[in-house]
């Protein structure tokens, strides 16, 4: 599965590098240029990290508290 679409990185890359020695997640950035340009994989690339066995407290991430939903609402429309 692709993780950094920017850089078409995939979790077996990843997984590859981490398996060759990248023991954090600088030194991923560093050598495949995850989470350089808009960043949004960073917690993909993270949570690729912990199930990998390297930094299983997440590196440093906090876990978000989820929003509340926001209420739907339906109107009822009428012909003229």
């Amino acid at each position: 599965m692709i993780v950094c679409v920017c850089k078409s990185v995939s979790d077996r890359k990843i997984r590859a590098a981490i398996a060759e020695g990248a023991a954090s997640f600088d030194e991923l950035q560093f050598e495949l240029g995850v989470a350089m340009c808009c960043g949004k994989c960073e917690e993909s690339v993270r949570d690729v990290m912990a199930e990998s066995g390297v930094c299983a407290s997440r590196c440093g991430v906090e876990q978000r508290e989820i929003a509340q939903p926001v209420p739907l609402m339906f109107y009822e429309r009428k012909a003229a």
